[in-house]
């Protein structure tokens, strides 16, 4: 009797710690909203992940291969604290890409080996409940660890940024859910347990490869939350599958979250949820009638830093909008160099957040905040687009795509109907670029050949350094 009582008391003390855990991660996002508390939150979330995995240490039986979690653990926690440390801010999306595709892949092999385990003695029946949530979770897991693979391709551009589409695309997606809807049934009926199980996850991971691959670059970040919604969905569905609180709450939070930030980033987009989630990702819309393109001059106009300086230092207002060649060239801290260098010269600096910049949610935020800029100085797309007619000089640092006025004019354009930053309204507007390549959508953008606009070519490091110094001297 006392032996079961202090079983139930271990347990009990299991599962407050769960529930500290998950306070800890609720917490943890409510102060991650602001740059400010960003790193308290941050902090928070890692003491819930400590607390998580040491309760589970005493809920494990250690009396076999002890050994095998130890090297796992070991193995887990050296290659997070090399990636984090080695990891350059302009690969944080492709590494934010590859860890929430090995989470869906973690999710699909445990429940693998949950469905084995509960199989019955004749090796083909397993309890309905089990068998359920086993199929469930390992489909979601294999979409989001496949969709995540091709998703890191994409932004490490190993592959293609653009849409690759083929004839009948959605006809083949439908087909493989339906195939992995139809081993869901049979695993639930018994028939045929364990083919039933592995085609099902065979055509779920088919499915995420085929899934990601008509997104285009511009239209990232959506599909990395919306990849992210299902790893935590998938972590969620283990909890139920093992029994587990923690999981169950975690992974709630995180398909909760991935799911809300995946409709403000369709929102931003200008995409319903069901073109989200069914796919038209960066397809090209015909335009009705031929109409022009834009209405560019053709000619694209190059200025000198001393040109842009004198421009700067004596505007009223300027608006900068960072961009991924900002987080290319690593130039934030130059950034803010200059903002208060034409701050001194009473110059309002404001910052112009697209929701989609870069190449995942927050990106911007994340290195602007690096280099301490004012978080009042941050300004969403849709409360900084009236300051642009009253702005004297709008500064572009690497952000084409989210800056293209085609996405207002041009109905044959693929990113036709997306929100952008109004930054050919300004009354000067000056761009910070390598060269004219493209943006990650791999299209022209006409704002640089626009009267009012001034290209500034070379590195945007380099290019801020020596308008810092230009405008000192002014």
């Amino acid at each position: 009797m006392p032996e079961a009582a202090s079983v139930d008391t271990q347990q009990l003390l299991i599962d407050f710690a769960y529930l500290a855990t998950g306070i800890c991660f609720i917490l943890g996002l409510r102060y991650m909203n602001t740059p400010k508390t960003a790193r308290l939150g941050n902090n928070i979330s890692i003491l819930g992940m400590v607390i998580a995995l040491v309760a589970t240490g005493f809920n494990l039986d250690w009396s076999a291969a002890w050994w095998v979690a130890l090297i796992g653990l070991g193995a887990g926690a050296a290659v997070g604290i090399y990636a984090a440390r080695a990891v350059k801010m302009t690969a944080m999306p492709q590494m934010v890409a590859i860890f929430n595709g090995a989470g869906g892949g973690a999710a699909a092999m445990v429940a693998s080996a949950e469905f084995l385990k509960q199989l019955g003695p004749d090796g083909n029946a397993i309890p309905i409940d089990a068998g359920i949530t086993s199929v469930l979770t390992a489909i979601i897991g294999a979409i989001s660890f496949t969709g995540s693979i091709i998703a890191f391709l994409k932004l490490q551009e190993l592959m293609t940024g653009r849409p690759i589409v083929y004839p009948g695309q959605q006809v083949v997606n439908g087909l493989l859910a339906l195939i992995s809807i139809a081993g869901l049934v049979l695993v639930a009926l018994n028939i045929e347990t364990v083919p039933a199980f592995f085609i099902a996850i065979a055509s779920a991971a088919i499915l995420g490869v085929l899934f990601v691959l008509p997104i285009g670059g511009a239209d990232m970040p959506v599909i990395i939350s919306l990849l992210n919604s299902f790893t935590g969905l998938a972590a969620a569905l283990t909890g139920f599958a093992l029994g587990n609180n923690v999981l169950i709450i975690s992974g709630a939070l995180v398909g909760a979250s991935g799911t809300l930030l995946t409709l403000m980033m369709g929102k931003a987009m200008n995409r319903s949820v069901t073109n989200v989630l069914f796919g038209a990702f960066g397809s090209v819309k015909t335009a009705e009638g031929g109409g022009p393109a834009h209405a560019g001059s053709g000619v694209v106009r190059e200025s000198s830093v001393d040109d842009v300086a004198t421009m700067l230092s004596y505007a009223r207002q300027v608006i900068v909008v960072p961009g991924y060649g900002m987080a290319v060239a690593q130039a934030q801290h130059s950034v803010r160099e200059l903002a208060d260098q034409l701050e001194k010269k009473g110059v309002e600096v404001k910052y112009a957040i697209h929701p989609v910049a870069g190449r995942m949610p927050g990106h911007m935020n994340v290195l602007l905040a690096e280099a301490n800029v004012p978080y009042p100085a941050l300004f969403d797309m849709d409360d900084i687009n009236p300051e642009f007619p009253r702005t004297d000089v709008a500064l572009i640092i690497g952000a084409n795509d989210v800056t293209n006025p085609d996405a207002r004019t041009n109905a044959s354009s693929p990113i036709y109907g997306m929100p952008i930053l109004d930054v050919d309204k300004a009354n000067q507007v000056v761009v910070l670029k390598r060269s004219m390549k493209p943006g990650f959508a791999g299209i022209d953008n006409p704002l640089y050949e626009l009267s009012n606009t001034s290209m500034l070519f070379g590195d945007a490091k380099a290019s801020i350094d020596k308008l810092v110094g230009a405008v000192k001297q002014l």
